[in-house]
């Protein structure tokens, strides 16, 4: 007999989230089992498991019941006006406090690369994070493999204290996925054209670029025009000067350091030839680009960074995503 919706309790939102958006595809977008494993990068057996355990625990019924804390409608708003692959809403519950924003967001994208990573993937990763740094300290190893390759997309060497957390977040998301992390030893960002043309030429970061065109998934946060303490504490933030012409050139915010304005269009400047990392062109040609962020302060990039294709997978907090639907 179909569960009351007793056991909710117990279950992660994480995974009600994904059981209640797999049996709104199935039962009331009529939406077949083998189109819903591909929309969303799982098994067709898994789908239905996931629709078996949904009708069990009572979120399907008559219709599809989303518990509290999860956002299908937001999502799928959210998905349809920016013909993104796939969104994920969480409830952040103080999207003012930077620490329960982290933790919300990091635990619901260690959930989304758990569930959706296919052990084939090759996982490009930025480096100055701290939303990707809280996502991969949430993931939990697995038995099998999830990744084949963890690749870095931008230079990850810079002040000695924030590198250590650059390397980390390579490192750690290679163990909890099984993947070989390979690294860019370099800075993310140069002061000449000459100099970057120099480090990509070099036979340590020359081989990367063959590795970047045959990656499946990019994982990136999405930066405002303000840097992140992270990024400022590593070296790599922007000059001012530099900074001053973004302003002038109406950037709103970043991916892996590549500049866009409100509609998403890349801000072409000098400093985007001085960007040690994976080019625009690539980056947008990769078939997953998973971006999270969240908090009022990005509100404008997060919708630059959708609107240009910047990322076509979005994982950001509830006020983002009422935004995002309401402007």
């Amino acid at each position: 007999m179909p569960g009351t919706g007793a056991d909710l309790g117990s279950v992660p939102t994480e995974r009600l989230s994904l059981l209640t958006k797999v049996a709104r595809m199935y039962h009331e977008q009529n939406v077949r089992q083998p189109e819903i494993a591909s929309r969303l990068h799982i098994s067709q057996s898994r789908v239905s498991r996931l629709l078996k355990e949904a009708t069990d625990l009572g979120i399907v019924r008559t219709v599809v019941v989303a518990p509290s804390g999860v956002f299908p409608e937001l999502e799928e708003a959210i998905r349809d006006r920016y013909a993104l692959s796939d969104v994920v809403v969480v409830d952040a519950h103080d999207e003012d406090d930077e620490s329960i924003l982290l933790r919300a967001l990091g635990s619901a994208g260690a959930a989304y690369l758990d569930t959706t990573l296919t052990g084939s993937d090759r996982v490009g990763i930025s480096s100055w994070s701290a939303t990707l740094l809280a996502t991969v300290d949430a993931m939990v190893p697995k038995t099998t493999r999830l990744a084949t390759d963890i690749v870095q997309v931008i230079g990850g060497v810079g002040n000695p204290n924030a590198q250590v957390k650059a390397t980390h977040l390579a490192d750690r998301l290679a163990r909890v996925t099984g993947g070989v992390p390979q690294y860019l030893p370099a800075p993310g960002l140069v002061s000449t054209v000459t100099a970057r043309d120099a480090l990509m030429s070099d036979a340590n970061i020359a081989g990367l670029r063959g590795v970047w065109d045959e990656l499946t998934v990019v994982l990136a946060g999405i930066g405002s025009l303000q840097p992140s303490p992270l990024l400022r504490d590593s070296g790599n933030a922007v000059p001012d000067e530099d900074f001053a012409r973004l302003r002038e050139e109406h950037a709103v915010g970043d991916v892996c350091l590549r500049f866009f304005d409100a509609n998403g269009v890349l801000v072409e400047s000098d400093l985007d030839d001085r960007v040690v990392g994976i080019p625009s062109e690539v980056l947008r040609r990769v078939p997953r680009r998973i971006g999270i962020a969240g908090g009022e302060r990005k509100h404008d990039a997060i919708r630059g960074a959708i609107r240009g294709g910047w990322v076509n997978v979005l994982i950001t907090d509830a006020a983002t995503a009422r935004f995002l639907v309401q402007e």
